[in-house]
């Protein structure tokens, strides 16, 4: 009886043993599961060592509108435009509060204090279900409220859309869909992740030569200057406006639209002229 109970006594602790052994592997597996998603999470709004070598700044820092400002304002316009887990979010119009007399708020674009001549841009967008907006460049804020609003871009527009809406369908130019100089030139083989979904875009601009990318494709490209290019803004909506398709150095704008629209990961490298 002894020896018996001595053998069952050890088979108890060596299947504690066991248990605990399994226990921890368990806790580790699940330690090294979760790791990466930390990791990636903190590559948001950030630069890898390479990307710094390469010349990239961050026009956006994740945590405040740093370099930022209203077009045609001082500083930005918290009503319309928040921080929100990371990104930069437009608020739909009917979150944006009224005025004390009940009327709209008059809203206004968001504009990067610096203008950039040549260079690479580089960002990350959602927007939600039958959602419009737009990001803009090449944009003079003198130019803008001259011949515009006092507070919106006119410039050259990288349009952002749910493509595959059907409240477009039909009703719109190939020009205006998503990844298009809007209301001149239509992207090409734009392929666009479904609505709540970060797209990643580029756009370069290097002395005349510009292109769009969407997603990883090259979608469009043209030439300051180009008859080509002229010719599309002469049937544009922008026709009226003198200066519009000079090139200069301007500023970079997401667009006050009424949907939602979230930005991340905006950042942009110099190019010199003639590289």
């Amino acid at each position: 009886m002894r020896g018996s109970k001595k053998q069952t006594l050890h088979s108890f602790w060596i299947m504690a043993l066991a248990m605990g052994l399994v226990f921890m592997g368990c806790r580790n597996k699940t330690q090294k599961n979760q790791e990466p998603l930390k990791v990636s999470e903190q590559l948001h709004n950030s630069l890898t060592d390479l990307e710094k070598e390469q010349g990239w700044e961050l026009l956006f820092d994740g945590e405040s509108f740093k370099g930022w400002r209203g077009l045609g304002r001082k500083d930005v316009q918290t009503e319309l435009w928040k921080i929100e887990d990371g990104t930069i979010r437009k608020l739909n119009s009917g979150e944006v509060p009224s005025m004390p007399d009940g009327q709209p708020m008059e809203g206004g674009d968001l504009m990067t204090v610096d203008t950039f001549d040549n260079y690479e841009l580089y960002f990350e967008w959602k927007i939600l279900k039958a959602g419009n907006t737009g990001l803009k460049y090449n944009v003079s804020e003198e130019l803008s409220q001259k011949f515009g609003s006092q507070y919106s871009a006119l410039g050259f527009e990288y349009q952002l859309l749910d493509d595959s809406d059907t409240l477009y369908a039909g009703k719109l130019k190939p020009s205006q869909y998503t990844g298009s100089l809007y209301d001149m030139i239509a992207a090409n083989n734009a392929d666009v992740r479904p609505a709540g979904m970060f797209n990643s875009s580029r756009i370069v601009v290097n002395d005349k030569s510009v292109e769009h990318w969407l997603n990883g494709k090259k979608v469009v490209a043209y030439e300051f200057a180009s008859p080509h290019l002229d010719s599309l803004f002469q049937k544009s909506k922008f026709v009226d406006y003198p200066g519009f398709l000079e090139k200069r150095k301007g500023h970079i704008v997401l667009q006050n639209h009424k949907d939602d629209a979230w930005f991340r990961n905006i950042k942009i490298r110099k190019i010199e002229s003639g590289s």
